[in-house]
């Protein structure tokens, strides 16, 4: 028995304020009843004996050495700022502040 209908549709459209044409009700019905037959399906296989995980395979960071490499002067990455103050970038105020 389907638990989601064209009406249901609808009425799932004017609550999230969209509008939806008789083709999409149609081709909406039959995806949101698939994914409602779906999460039946993995509800039944989900007890409380199955230990819940959030990955299949145990995590490892791996971390690179921590190397200094080649980096800009104060002159090349103010080059292209649209707005520079001595050796600071210059942005418009925010949060309340007076520019």
């Amino acid at each position: 028995m389907s638990e989601i209908t064209p009406e249901l549709v609808r009425h799932l459209g004017e609550l999230a304020r969209i509008r939806l044409d008789d083709d999409e009700v149609t081709r909406l019905t039959g995806q949101l009843d698939a994914i409602v037959d779906n999460i039946a399906k993995v509800s039944q296989v989900a007890t409380p004996d199955v230990v819940a995980t959030s990955h299949p395979i145990p995590l490892e960071n791996v971390f690179r050495p921590d190397t200094v490499g080649e980096v800009l002067t104060t002159a090349q990455a103010l080059q292209n700022a649209p707005d520079a103050a001595g050796d600071r970038f210059r942005v418009t105020a925010i949060l309340g502040e007076e520019q």
